[in-house]
């Protein structure tokens, strides 16, 4: 995975320059970010569910991911920042799902996009969450938004900016986000 692999060169770099011009480096690491768009085109972490909703994809991955409100991301730049004591580097998500239940949430809300149902690999266990926390960027007061939430604006953003086709007829299901 070429882009992971570059954000973690990238910040290993910025590690050295950092110990070696004495300067106070202080680290978010977001995961998928999610959100409404402010760009026109889709970036990796939107098309990692707009797969889902075009039938581009026919299955989901056996896999986990963690996600974050773009929202969330901007909070917590400005929280490391104003906190004096803010040190070293925070992992920023609000929760990590299953591909699976991603493809639940995405069909509970949307149900009329031909969202995959089945699994790309059912020979083998249903992959586990990874063994990461964000504790310590809720330690600086951040409160997220919920991942359910996050995957609804980001298709509200993808249908308003035209990226997503809205079929015809049509009911707002914005009041699930309730449930």
């Amino acid at each position: 995975n070429w882009y992971c692999y570059g954000k973690t060169v990238a910040e290993q770099d910025a590690w050295d320059v950092a110990r070696n011009k004495g300067v106070d480096l202080v680290v978010v690491n977001p995961v998928v970010v999610l959100g409404p768009l402010l760009q026109p085109t889709v970036n990796a972490s939107i098309l990692h569910i707009l797969k889902y909703l075009t039938g581009s994809a026919k299955t989901y991955a056996n896999a986990v991911q963690a996600y974050v409100h773009v929202r969330d991301v901007a909070v917590a730049h400005i929280l490391v920042f104003e906190t004096p004591s803010a040190s070293g580097r925070y992992i920023c998500f609000e929760k990590m799902l299953h591909r699976g239940e991603v493809v639940e949430i995405l069909a509970k809300f949307f149900p009329e996009y031909p969202i995959p149902t089945k699994c790309s690999d059912e020979k083998n266990p249903r992959k586990q969450n990874y063994k990461l926390t964000n504790q310590k960027i809720k330690d600086l007061g951040i409160e997220f938004v919920p991942v359910k939430q996050c995957l609804y604006e980001s298709v509200k953003s993808l249908q308003e900016k035209g990226i997503l086709p809205i079929p015809k007829h049509v009911e707002d299901s914005a009041h699930l986000l309730a449930g």
